[in-house]
């Protein structure tokens, strides 16, 4: 049961950004936000840290700000792989990873 509430809850910090944040549209409907969640957890648990160690010297020189930008990266390949998941802008791709982040770090904190 733990293991479907903590799949459940990167289901939910997809469908709550897809809310909040302006340029982040869904339109293959459950399906999509489902693979979603399912794409953005393998990528920040398998390619984040590979990306993370090939970056630390930009990470190091802005003051850790790069790793915004790694996550903004990363959720446009979300939305790039993710077929009716779509992000109309670097911004909100960024507001989007910000968002996202948050939200399944609260969600997986309160279970």
């Amino acid at each position: 049961m733990r293991t479907v509430l903590k799949y459940l809850g990167p289901v939910a910090a997809v469908l709550l950004t897809v809310n909040l944040v302006p340029g982040i549209y869904v339109t293959g409907g459950w399906t999509t936000i489902l693979l979603a969640a399912l794409v953005w957890s393998v990528l920040t648990m398998v390619i984040r840290p590979v990306l993370t160690i090939l970056t630390l010297p930009i990470t190091i020189i802005t003051f850790g700000l790069f790793s915004f930008v790694l996550n903004a990266l990363l959720f446009y390949a979300m939305a790039l792989i993710v077929p009716g998941f779509e992000v109309s802008t670097f911004l909100a791709a960024l507001l989007g990873a910000l968002v996202l982040s948050v939200l399944t770090w609260l969600i997986h904190k309160l279970l």
